[in-house]
């Protein structure tokens, strides 16, 4: 029995917002994707994958001389943006977007399987389960991964 999907979720993503015309779509990841599949609600930020290029283009249009690469992300929305280098991946932060170049797997990877949306890509649930289970040592990212795998084990059986 294939579960159904709420992509009522899709309409808090405006890419408009960035006045940046991607060459790939960017892929959807964390709530938004939780949402996406019903398994749990959103939060306020909306957590992208994009392309090597897209990336690189998003940080030539945002990153000025005197911005450097924060090793933290404490803040929530943005009207100025922000750089994170985490561990070597690294984020343009801005409004409720923060958009990666890999998060821990890059775009090519993640994006195998995703579900292709009218202006972005829902990474497949399996890729979502495998991002919840690397960063499993967190509560959150633990019962993120319980709740996919329940979510598959029904579609199962």
């Amino acid at each position: 029995m294939k579960e159904e999907v709420d992509k009522s979720v899709l309409k808090k993503i405006n890419l408009k917002k960035l006045n940046y015309k991607f060459k790939d779509k960017p892929l959807v990841v964390g709530g938004i994707a939780m949402e996406y599949y019903g398994l749990r609600k959103t939060g306020e930020d909306i957590d992208l994958i994009l392309s090597e290029r897209d990336h690189k283009e998003l940080i030539k249009k945002y990153k000025k001389k005197e911005d450097t690469w924060k090793k933290e992300n404490k803040t929530k929305y943005k009207q100025k943006p922000e750089f994170v280098d985490l561990y070597g991946d690294k984020g343009v932060l801005i409004y409720e977007f923060e958009m990666w170049n890999k998060i821990g797997y890059d775009y090519d990877f993640l994006s195998q399987g995703a579900i292709e949306e009218k202006e972005v890509l829902i990474i497949s649930i399996d890729k979502l389960l495998i991002m919840k289970a690397l960063a499993m040592n967190k509560e959150k990212y633990l019962n993120d991964a319980k709740l996919i795998v329940k979510r598959i084990l029904k579609e199962i059986y």
